[in-house]
């Protein structure tokens, strides 16, 4: 893999090797986190740091033999994907001053990295329940086998931003990381201007979803297990005996065999729109047509679909669980995960205050806007080049800076 270095001016820029996820994986806030990273510090940095996005090609090989295709042969492609052709597509990188693995998922790369000049953005500590808590999460040996070396990766990094205080408070109490190993630095939502009506993308969300309906709902995110999709769908069924004419969107791909056994059950089929992940500019558009955002999930590191929604002006109702409440403060309505009636309370009270308080709706809307420009990727790209320029002091990276590359 080629990989362009560019040198600082008078050879004192550091050179960060940003290491992304495969795309070929699926993962949009993942690369999104990558892209908007190297974009701004390529805008706002560029002359203290020159950073090369890492994001080789993802090699397919029984998925691509698989007829038809399974689900079980693209988990083997991935796990040897990450094990081994990453571990030496990282091996072969030219010399860097640091690196940056910006989803913890991956860093088990930091053991083919030089560890004290390797920076992981840790997003949640799912990866490693099963070895943290292994009371609560039952895993196959080889999902254990990988955790384990995550984990030991993560431990060996020179710094380990964390999107939330409630993720960096995660790693402290379960794993015992010591506290000056790690920081936080929320992500980004350059949404600004997200609420404000666009005729191309607006067009494009009807396209996609038919004309506006007063009652529809909103949820945005992917189907694992810890998204709690059963109970967004036991949720929308009691709001639908209250209001048969409700109707919910789902961005994120299709539902999981499981799941759609359960709209079936529901009686939700006709009344449920799937959507895949959409570019961003037609997402607001979808994110500002809705009446209510859903957030439902029982775990989360960060939850950047709320902040999404609160940018476009669209209210949510989130549980009540640490990210998100740190995430959202008295900007979005919270539940008790798996409470279907403070849910339902809670979606119904908010399509009424729409309905008959406009000035109150209005005001709830405004205030998610002001909520959400809190956060940015300008602001998470300077942070993180804080981090580099720390780490690089203490190990020597920076009095390297201007070798042979």
């Amino acid at each position: 893999m080629s990989v362009p270095v560019r040198q600082g001016s008078g050879g004192q820029a550091l050179r960060v090797a940003i290491v992304a996820d495969y795309l070929e994986e699926g993962w949009p806030s993942m690369d999104l986190v990558a892209d908007m990273l190297a974009a701004h510090l390529s805008q706002s940095h560029g002359g203290a740091i020159q950073a090369a996005l890492i994001r080789p090609r993802m090699p397919r090989r029984l998925s691509r033999l698989a007829l038809p295709p399974s689900a079980r042969a693209d988990i083997i492609d991935r796990l040897v994907a990450r094990q081994w052709d990453y571990r030496r597509a990282v091996r072969a990188l030219p010399p860097f001053d640091l690196y940056h693995v910006v989803d913890h998922t991956y860093a088990h790369l930091v053991h083919d990295l030089p560890a004290g000049r390797t920076i992981v953005t840790c997003h949640d500590v799912d990866a490693f329940r099963s070895i943290l808590q292994p009371e609560d999460e039952w895993r196959s040996p080889t999902f254990r086998w990988m955790s384990r070396r995550i984990l030991s990766g993560l431990r060996a990094a020179a710094h380990v931003p964390c999107d939330s205080e409630a993720t960096r408070a995660s790693l402290i109490a379960l794993a015992g990381f010591p506290a000056d190993q790690l920081s936080v630095i929320p992500n980004g939502a350059d949404a600004t201007g997200w609420d404000a009506a666009d005729g191309q993308t607006d067009f494009e969300a009807a396209r996609l979803l038919g004309p506006k309906h007063p009652t529809e709902l909103l949820h945005v995110g992917s189907t694992i297990s810890r998204k709690r999709i059963d109970v967004l769908l036991d949720v929308f069924a009691a709001v639908r005996r209250a209001r048969p004419e409700a109707r919910l969107v789902r961005v994120g791909g299709p539902f999981t065999a499981e799941q759609r056994v359960r709209v079936r059950e529901l009686g939700l089929a006709g009344a449920i729109t799937v959507l895949p992940f959409v570019d961003r500019a037609t997402l607001a558009a979808v994110y500002r047509r809705a009446a209510v955002a859903l957030l439902p999930s029982e775990r989360e590191g960060f939850g950047l679909p709320l902040v999404e929604a609160l940018a476009c002006g669209t209210p949510v109702v989130a549980s009540d669980i640490p990210a998100l409440r740190e995430v959202g403060a008295d900007a979005a309505e919270y539940c008790a995960v798996g409470d279907i009636e403070a849910w339902r309370g809670a979606i119904l009270a908010l399509i009424a205050e729409r309905e008959t308080a406009p000035d109150a709706w209005q005001a709830r809307k405004a205030r998610g806007v002001v909520r959400a420009s809190q956060f940015s990727w300008s602001r998470y790209a300077s942070a993180v080049a804080d981090v580099y320029r720390s780490v690089a002091a203490r190990s020597g990276a920076r009095s390297r800076s201007g070798a042979a590359t």
